[in-house]
């Protein structure tokens, strides 16, 4: 017989007939199943229309079908190659996104068992309804919200909905009782979700589907929208600003061109040859390689990206919320101290002998405890006794349990009564709350009060206390209460859920980062504080969750900076703690592994969760999964976002720079009457070697030294801002100037226009390879830089000599590129040039490194 049924037929039970089979299905209809609603989900083909409207996918698209009419298949196809990859890596990250609402109604629709007509039936989660009675017993999962009829010991693990790691006492209620809140003791509500951890219980269902507390999270989560980061926003624009651009110029050199020299046809390919120029699809192409790759390696640390630009977005982050329970701590909880005789003992992992004096108290925690104990610190007192107590005569698995005394709201203690082996008396053993078992112990008062101040020391540490006790027994009719029994303390067990062993290190990094850790939790403050000052969350300044509740939206955005740990948090108001951060200015990241944190997660600009412990819920709606649940590996999840933001920066920039020289020395020579220097060919030739060094070389390059000794960039700052976008534009002008004054030399040195040609383009080919080096990094020189490993960059460099070499040695390509004899005189003017140029542009560089050296000694 299940202990269900035990509390079924136990005369202290109720007698319950429950609903009829015709009343279910009638309540069935009426409210419908006890599961969360969901939008309605996209097709992919509806997915896959909303990303091809995208500006990015346009300009793809559009530069792919440019090529075709040019009749350069290649390149056409490997843009629209990349069109595919893209469209196949956005949809797929969509439609997963999609199962977050399913995950969450798996969870909230267990098996149930309950009573119709009478009898015991065991139906799916999804079919109980309101007013069905609800058996449950120690493992079950509750599937719906209720109130309870009859309860027998019964403690419940609600984390998933309040984040608290300690299980909490339930007791009976009256029907038309208000609803309350997840959390603390002696409540009889249950709650949809939450765990059955020790005893047994009958409820009356009061709500289902959307209209439970996890409901409520799952309509929270129906009504946010995730939102495009600020790097996806500056690129849509930049893209969009310098396609119009280049149409214009487009439009431009077409009427220019036909109107003054009366040759449309070759106008149309000089404007298309300018289109090509400055059409930016390397920018779409850049951002999806880099952040593609940028998971790849972040997979690497045991971290999945569900979210791509989450990647880049980490590395602006400025303030990282964090949940307590299974985040900083272990979930699990371990005994840390114990007290006896006034003795205090400390427990270590380390720790594996026990003094003699501390021996019969872990012995008699664990005859109090279950036999198999499912709760979490009974768990924590036999693992204790099996490291401790091995091999000695404290262990008695012979032992025979013929008797219990369950926990009660009338007495906070629970005691179990054992037959020994050979033995004509029986041993009765006690825990509870400390203030139960000095009532068990009936202390002198000058004990209570010696005995008060190692709980209330014990309690400021942050741990759980509890008392234990024995007693000895002969007769055959036991006592009708615990009281009766000849009670003898033997001390106090501190518990708690221990720190994770890489938290300190790591929030040491991320406020060295200039990143804001701040806790978030349900726990109560004192168990918070502890937590905060173990994990060197500095000055501790705690905001409770009444106290939140008091505060309006704008109070609470005025006040949230100067508070680091909101304890007695639920799950609505983590959702205002990540809008309020939001709100003022900040960029977010929110780690969690509960059903509670869904919202949260969601919400915040980058959600964390735990993969090993977190559930379903929290993963699906989280940007990055943390495999190993390895606190510290945030911390190198933010270096890298860095890195690749620094990096991305400078392929943008580079590719900005390139492309002003490209399209300049198109438009140029005919706004000054000089032969058509580029057609298209020479672009797509140029186009070979920009493409993967802005795309695989940048992406390369190894982080900057400082990249986590400087603060977040600000929220606001752009990717071309100020001083940045003025550098690519006079790194650009520098090269266009260099070049054009080797082609306008040379013209005037009456060379041929196919010499000037080649003589130009390998002035610019060879420009571009300084352009990429210098560009590697704004803090070292180019010479320094060149001892920085980077393999992709030679194969660059070196394929991009190579083909240089034969377009201008090789009869078939030369004619193809239009490009007449070098010599090597000719060859010297274009490298003293090229040197020239990018000496003038590491000089810059120079410059405003040490500028921005100066500014932050300064500020």
């Amino acid at each position: 017989m299940s202990l269900s049924q035990a509390a079924l037929n136990n005369n202290d039970s109720p007698p319950l007939k429950g609903l009829s089979s015709v009343e279910a299905a009638a309540r069935l209809r009426q409210y419908g199943y006890n599961e969360l609603p969901a939008n309605k989900p996209r097709s992919v083909l509806a997915i896959g229309l909303e990303v091809v409207r995208e500006p990015m996918f346009l300009l793809l698209i559009a530069a792919g079908t440019i090529y075709l009419l040019l009749g350069d298949v290649q390149e056409a196809m490997m843009l629209l190659f990349f069109v595919f990859v893209v469209l196949g890596i956005t949809i797929y990250q969509e439609n997963k996104t999609e199962r977050v609402l399913e995950a969450l109604r798996d969870l909230s629709s267990p098996r149930a068992l309950v009573i119709r007509d009478g009898e015991k039936l065991r139906v799916a989660g999804r079919e109980v309804v309101p007013e069905d009675i609800m058996m449950l017993a120690e493992g079950d999962r509750v599937p719906a919200d209720g109130i309870l009829l009859y309860a027998k010991g019964l403690q419940v693990d609600e984390s998933l909905l309040t984040g608290e790691s300690v299980p909490v006492r339930k007791i009976t209620g009256e029907a038309d009782m208000p609803a309350a809140r997840p959390g603390g003791d002696d409540l009889p509500f249950l709650y949809s979700g939450s765990l059955i951890v020790q005893g047994q219980g009958i409820a009356r269902v009061r709500a289902t589907g959307i209209d439970t507390e996890i409901g409520k999270i799952g309509k929270s989560l129906l009504s946010l929208q995730t939102e495009i980061t600020p790097l996806q926003r500056q690129t849509r624009r930049l893209v969009r600003n310098l396609a119009l651009i280049g149409l214009t110029l487009c439009v431009f050199v077409v009427l220019i061109y036909g109107l003054s020299r009366h040759d449309w046809l070759n106008g149309v390919l000089a404007g298309i040859t300018l289109a090509m120029a400055t059409l930016p699809e390397e920018f779409p192409v850049v951002l999806t390689v880099f952040m593609a790759i940028g998971a790849w390696r972040i997979s690497r640390m045991q971290v999945l990206t569900r979210r791509i630009p989450a990647i880049e977005t980490l590395g602006s982050a400025t303030v990282l919320c964090v949940d307590k329970t299974g985040t900083l701590t272990q979930n699990r909880m371990v005994v840390q101290q114990l007290y006896s005789n006034g003795q205090h003992l400390p427990i270590t992992p380390e720790r594996i002998e026990l003094p003699e004096a501390f021996h019969e108290l872990v012995e008699y925690s664990v005859l109090a405890s279950e036999a198999d104990p499912f709760d979490p610190m009974e768990k924590a007192f036999r693992a204790l006794a099996e490291l401790t107590l091995a091999g000695t005569e404290h262990l008695h698995r012979d032992w025979r349990l013929v008797h219990e005394y369950a926990l009660s709201p009338q007495m906070l203690a629970m005691s179990h009564v054992w037959k020994e082996q050979q033995a004509d008396e029986y041993v009765v053993a006690a825990k509870g709350a400390p203030e139960a078992i000095i009532d068990l112990c009936h202390l002198q008062e000058h004990e209570r009060i010696t005995l008060q101040e190692e709980i209330l020391r014990m309690a400021n540490a942050g741990l759980r206390v509890l008392g234990v006790a024995h007693a000895r027994f002969r007769g055959t009719q036991w006592p009708a209460i615990q009281h009766e029994f000849d009670f003898q303390l033997l001390g106090l067990i501190g518990l708690a859920d221990p720190l994770r062993p890489d938290v300190p290190q790591a929030v040491g990094e991320c406020r060295s980062a200039g990143i804001k850790v701040s806790m978030i939790t349900g726990d109560y403050p004192g168990t918070a504080r502890a937590i905060a000052e173990q994990a060197g969350l500095g000055k501790i300044s705690i905001l409770s969750g009444d106290e939140l509740d008091r505060l309006t939206d704008s109070e609470l955005q005025q006040k949230i900076e100067s508070y680091n740990v909101f304890a007695r948090i639920v799950p609505e108001q983590k959702l205002r703690l990540v809008q309020a951060y939001k709100a003022n200015g900040e960029i977010v990241a929110m780690t969690g592994d509960g059903v509670n944190d869904a919202p949260a997660l969601k919400a915040a600009h980058i959600g964390i969760a735990m993969g090993k412990r977190g559930t379903d819920v929290a993963r699906e709606a989280s940007s990055l999964v943390l495999l190993q649940d390895d606190f510290g590996s945030i911390v190198h999840a933010v270096k890298l976002g860095r890195r690749i933001y620094d990096n991305l920066q400078k392929a943008m920039s580079y590719i900005l720079a390139i492309h002003v020289p490209i399209a300049g020395l198109s438009l140029l020579p005919l706004l000054l009457g000089l032969p058509q220097l580029f057609w298209p060919v020479h672009i797509v030739f140029l186009e070979l070697i920009i493409d993967p060094t802005c795309s695989i070389v940048f992406e390369a390059e190894s982080e900057e030294k400082d990249v986590m000794q400087r603060n977040p960039r600000a929220p606001e700052a752009t990717l071309f801002g100020g001083w940045t976008l003025a550098l690519s534009v006079i790194q650009g002008l520098i090269i266009l100037l260099a070049v054009m004054a080797v082609y306008i030399l040379s013209l005037r040195q009456q060379f041929p226009t196919d010499e000037a040609r080649a003589l130009s383009f390998v002035t610019l080919v060879t420009a571009n390879i300084g352009l990429i080096l210098t560009n590697r990094s704004w803090s070292t020189g180019i010479l320094r830089s060149l001892r920085i490993p980077n393999k992709a960059l030679w194969w660059i460099v070196g394929g991009a000599s190579l083909i240089l070499v034969l377009v201008t040695t090789l009869p078939y390509l030369k004619t193809l590129f239009h490009f007449g004899p070098l010599h090597l005189h000719d060859m010297m003017i274009a490298a003293v040039v090229v040197i020239l140029g990018i000496s003038t542009i590491e000089l810059i560089k120079w410059n405003t490194a040490r500028a921005r050296s100066v500014t932050k000694r300064s500020g």
